[in-house]
């Protein structure tokens, strides 16, 4: 039997509620993307913010998203209900939606911004623990891979809309932001109707206050490791804004600038599965290697790019390092943590990433403002080279854990 066709048979055996979960992810990562992908421009070239402002406050989001995301997780674990958060975000960030295109003030959409990563963030370590919970254990990282590869056909069918909708609307940012609210709307009607949360054992059930300190010390030290890591690697791999101010560092027009998003995403789609798949039959740490690998490729290509060829090569290797390393860490996270604590494990896992985040985008714009595009991407690069680094010296005690 080929490998191709052990693709195909490993896709039909994933179980319906982690396609409802990837559908859920694709509606509202196209009408979020959407919006990201103009929402740096808009903000530097109709409302006069610094790119060092843009820094703080995308890092400031994802930041609130993770800390968000500590507590919905551990709540998760503790009331066995894992389904009931995943809809209170999903439905909250849909809610937020429309305050984009109705902002009149740099103010209001940092508001809607905030409100809407506090969505996020209620609704990721429940969904993640939710994934964990609905797959098979030999077709764990095929599922993680499945529903970030769902998600990323959003991330990349939005930016595609946003161009659309810009040229027949003459530019018009708050339309193309009003649009972005009707899949929203059906990302939270899919995932009422489609997902079912699978009983949960009696044994598992949590009846003590979370986020206890005995609880942060069952998730054990090999769990801790891959936190390290992850930690240390997003300190690289700062917000995705970056890609769409470089492109406009370049030249490109502002209604084709979203077209950066698109590249990115799709090969971060085409990727996500794949190595997810390939993860459940070879060593993980090898493949995050090789994702770690690309990002080295993607900043230099992009600190150095000075037309549309390179800066577009430089954000497909960026993809496709985000395909063989996001749903990956999701997976090494599910296979370290107790089936108790998931919730909680998820949480924490995005709480140190997330801050990590914050660190790295006001690290990248006070870089670019100071030492310009160049300076930023290389510094990615040297981040990036040092997690490599880290993490050879450290697998063999990762895999001992």
């Amino acid at each position: 039997m080929t490998a191709e066709t052990n693709s195909g048979l490993s896709r039909r055996r994933i179980p319906a509620g982690i396609w409802a979960l990837g559908f859920v992810s694709m509606f509202m990562d196209i009408s979020s993307e959407m919006i990201h992908a103009l929402l740096p421009i808009y903000m530097v070239t109709a409302l006069g913010t610094s790119t060092l402002a843009v820094g703080i406050i995308e890092g400031v989001a994802e930041a609130t998203a993770s800390i968000t995301k500590v507590f919905s997780g551990a709540l998760s674990d503790w009331l066995g209900k894992r389904k009931v958060l995943a809809v209170l975000g999903y439905g909250l960030a849909a809610l937020t939606k429309p305050i984009f295109p109705l902002a009149a003030s740099l103010e209001w959409l940092i508001a809607a911004r905030f409100i809407d990563r506090v969505g996020k963030g209620i609704r990721g370590a429940p969904r993640d623990a939710l994934v964990a919970d609905i797959a098979p254990p030999h077709l764990r990282g095929a599922s993680f891979g499945l529903r970030q590869s769902l998600d990323t056909v959003g991330a990349f069918l939005g930016p595609l809309l946003a161009i659309a909708l810009m040229w027949l609307t003459a530019d018009h940012f708050q339309a193309v932001f009003g649009f972005a609210v009707i899949p929203a709307f059906l990302s939270v009607g899919v995932l009422l109707v489609a997902v079912k949360e699978p009983e949960r054992p009696v044994e598992l059930r949590r009846v003590r206050m979370p986020l206890r300190r005995d609880e942060l010390r069952q998730l054990g030290s090999a769990y801790w490791w891959v936190v390290a890591i992850a930690a240390v690697f997003t300190l690289a791999r700062f917000s995705e804004a970056f890609l769409i101010l470089r492109a406009q560092s370049i030249g490109l027009p502002l209604a084709v600038v979203p077209v950066v998003l698109v590249i990115m995403s799709l090969a971060y789609s085409l990727s996500a599965y794949p190595a997810g798949a390939l993860s459940d039959r070879v060593d993980r740490l090898t493949l995050l290697v090789v994702g770690l690998v690309l990002l080295v490729l993607a900043d230099l290509a992009l600190a150095f790019a000075t037309g549309v060829l390179a800066l577009g090569l430089g954000v497909a290797l960026w993809g496709l390092h985000m395909g063989f390393t996001q749903g990956l860490l999701a997976t090494l996270v599910a296979d370290t943590a107790p089936t108790e604590l998931r919730g909680t494990a998820f949480g924490m896992f995005n709480l140190v990433s997330g801050f990590a985040l914050l660190l790295a985008s006001v690290l990248a714009g006070a870089l670019w403002d100071i030492a310009g595009a160049k300076a930023t991407f290389l510094a990615g690069a040297c981040f990036t080279t040092l997690t490599i680094v880290g993490l050879m010296l450290i697998r063999s005690q990762i895999k001992k854990s």
